[in-house]
């Protein structure tokens, strides 16, 4: 008896060796690009001077925190990036729900593969590719939103200037690019889902809307959670090349467009203050990281069984 343990435990410890080494490579990836980079959080508390290094340096304490929060645009990029990136979740998850049930009405399967293929190209586009694809609609001249409105009747629009539009244009515009890839998740999640419900359903006589209502979506429920845990997790992280390709870093946008990745890089690029850039990236993993922990607490709250740890 005593053997046989011994050789389950040497199997054991050669296995998990194997995998270690496996995923060797991540490991180090990942402690090169996400954890090394952290030392660089103490330019946050320094006025960073290129001669003198980051070390030699001189500290600063809450200086640059100090004047990004007293300045406007502290209030105006948390706003946009929050608020954006709660109707970037929202419509993305209500959207890619109703998409996979439907997909999962259609019985031929070459049409479940075009159409597949169809919401899922998007994802693949660069935010260049889509930039142009999005200023060939709305170019003032020549563009195929205004053509439209020529048409009709109506005035054309100048988009690059009309600051309070840009919102539903940056929702549509992220709906159509990544409601695919979630589709395609939620599409999964419903076929692995147990037929003998709706089986049992059928026989008590039960619609096609209440099984969608009463079995798909509660089954769905916690694949849904896990996947919106996960993008809250990078609520306070907006997409770069959303935001600045897409609205083509127009001045007159900044007040719905705005958003802290851009704005840092802004402070980089043209005020070139590392320092207070530093600051704000500080800010955002730490705010980040509490909206996830308050929002699993929530979760672990009314359901244990749907939250992440």
């Amino acid at each position: 008896m005593a053997l046989r343990k011994t050789k389950t435990s040497s199997f054991e410890k050669s296995q998990n060796r194997a995998l270690t080494t496996l995923a060797l490579p991540a490991i180090i990836l990942l402690l090169l690009f996400n954890y090394l980079p952290m030392g660089g959080l103490v330019l946050a508390f320094k006025n960073y001077r290129f001669d003198k290094g980051i070390w030699g340096s001189d500290w600063v304490g809450l200086k640059n925190f100090e004047f990004f929060f007293q300045s406007q645009d502290a209030w105006r990029v948390t706003r946009n990036t929050i608020g954006l990136n709660c109707l970037f979740i929202v419509s993305v998850t209500v959207g890619a729900v109703f998409l996979a049930i439907l997909l999962n009405e259609i019985t031929k399967k070459k049409w479940v593969k075009f159409y597949q293929t169809s919401l899922f190209f998007p994802y693949f586009l660069s935010w260049p590719v889509v930039a142009v694809i999005v200023l060939a609609f709305l170019n003032t001249d020549l563009g195929i939103a205004n053509q439209a409105l020529r048409l009709v009747g109506i005035e054309p629009m100048m988009w690059y200037s009309e600051a309070q539009a840009w919102p539903i244009i940056l929702v549509a515009v992220n709906f159509w690019k990544a409601v695919g890839y979630n589709t395609i998740i939620y599409y999964a999640g419903i076929l692995a889902l147990d037929h003998s419900y709706y089986e049992a359903a059928v026989v008590d006589g039960a619609s096609s809307w209440q099984m969608k209502t009463q079995i798909t979506i509660p089954l769905l429920l916690p694949l849904v959670t896990i996947m919106t845990l996960i993008q809250l997790g990078h609520i306070f992280h907006a997409d770069f090349g959303l935001f600045y390709m897409i609205p083509q870093d127009t001045g007159a946008l900044y007040s719905t467009t705005d958003v802290i990745d851009t704005y840092v890089y802004r402070s980089l690029r043209v005020v070139g203050d590392t320092g207070m850039a530093a600051a704000i990236g500080f800010y955002q993993a730490i705010v980040g990281f509490a909206l996830v922990l308050i929002v699993n607490s929530i979760v672990r709250r009314f359901n244990s069984d749907n939250a992440l740890f």
